[in-house]
């Protein structure tokens, strides 16, 4: 399956060990006091999202922090909520990980914890990009509708401009299935075509080469589940 900023829009490997102590660099980085209380709870959350987003994308502490200009260490103890970073430091990081800095501000950490892990408020959603969109990333946008990148299912709502199409075939481990919510979507699966209309519904098994465009003159909205996740 195959999405960044549209009209509408603003546009996760144990953890390696340390060998040496982190650089800690007071304009990137500061250690979190354990009293810290509420801020803690937000540092480790964080981290948590930073650890899920790294493995998602099958990197390893080591590229992370070479690709962000960040020690090893430095982002281990970011992900383990030992260290709080600046904002210039979560820029970096979100450049290496190909994610807006808004990803990791995206919930209150005030909320209750179980509610963090289970429900995604309307106004929290966070966009992430697939590296089975191609080219035309500046004509879709799709919203992440799970908490995170952890587990066996990723729930996405896609909503795909006019003109919209994923590019070449494209195939890998897994099954997708979707509803389309607006609009028309046109999807090819090996040697078969189909058009769904809005209210219609599709699975299939990912090993097979597919792609899919936006077969209307408006946005086409798409709630896309992907088994495993794809990034």
């Amino acid at each position: 399956m195959s999405h960044t900023t549209s009209p509408r829009a603003l546009r996760q490997h144990p953890i390696e060990a340390i060998s040496e102590p982190p650089e800690m660099v007071e304009d990137e980085v500061h250690e979190t006091p354990a009293a810290r209380g509420k801020g803690k709870v937000a540092d480790v959350w964080l981290g948590n999202q930073l650890r899920a987003l790294r493995k998602a994308k099958g990197l390893s502490l080591a590229q992370v922090g070479a690709s962000a200009g960040l020690s090893i260490g430095m982002v281990s103890q970011i992900e383990r909520g030992l260290a709080s970073p600046s904002i210039r430091s979560l820029r970096k990081l979100a450049d290496a990980l190909d994610v807006p800095v808004a990803w990791f501000f995206h919930a209150d950490a005030g909320r209750p914890e179980a509610e963090l892990k289970m429900v995604v408020r309307r106004e929290d959603r966070r966009q992430l990009r697939l590296p089975t969109v191609g080219t035309n990333a500046d004509l879709v946008v799709m919203d992440l509708l799970t908490p995170d990148l952890s587990g066996d299912i990723q729930l996405l709502m896609m909503t795909l401009e006019p003109g919209f199409t994923s590019g070449e075939t494209h195939k890998h481990r897994g099954e997708e299935a979707g509803l389309v919510v607006a609009g028309r979507l046109r999807l090819w699966h090996g040697d078969q075509e189909f058009l769904l209309n809005t209210g219609d519904s599709f699975r299939f098994p990912s090993t097979v080469p597919h792609r899919y465009a936006n077969a209307s003159d408006g946005p086409t909205e798409v709630v896309w589940v992907l088994s495993p996740p794809l990034v």
